[in-house]
């Protein structure tokens, strides 16, 4: 005989929900995380290469200011992020209240982003690749320069 508690507890997400609920999280911290990283390394550059060099900032507070940048343009961009995800198809996930609540899903739902965010940081790199030996000349050769 089971007490009224044991009979009426949720059973918890599937495999099959888990998985989705880590797509669905991870994805749009794809978009965050390329954004992110890919904006704050424009910014920074850029801001190293003008006003770093006419103020005599260091490299690192370029790179703060960056990040500055990035944060304030992840602030307007992050619905458009979350929108995009939704027409590529990403529902929530059909679960109940309790079943939300559950820690294997709020771990999942954590680890999707963690990965999402990581996917996008690395790919949002891509700035680099465009960085060349004359911005680092650039800086060297003017006088204000640290």
């Amino acid at each position: 005989h089971f007490s009224k508690k044991e009979r009426f507890e949720p059973s918890p997400p599937t495999p099959a929900q888990l998985r989705y609920i880590l797509l669905h999280n991870a994805i749009p911290f794809i978009g965050f995380g390329f954004l992110d990283n890919a904006i704050m390394i424009a910014a920074g550059t850029q801001i190293e290469l003008s006003i770093g060099l006419t103020l005599g900032i260091s490299t690192m507070a370029a790179a703060a200011l960056g990040n500055l940048v990035s944060d304030l343009a992840g602030l307007g961009l992050a619905g458009y992020v979350e929108a995009l995800a939704v027409r590529f198809g990403m529902q929530i996930p059909d679960l109940t209240p309790k079943q939300v609540d559950m820690w294997q899903t709020r771990v999942t739902s954590h680890m999707g982003k963690a990965i999402g965010i990581t996917i996008g940081c690395i790919l949002g790199m891509f700035p680099l690749l465009f960085l060349s030996d004359d911005d680092e000349e650039k800086k060297k050769k003017h006088p204000n320069s640290k």
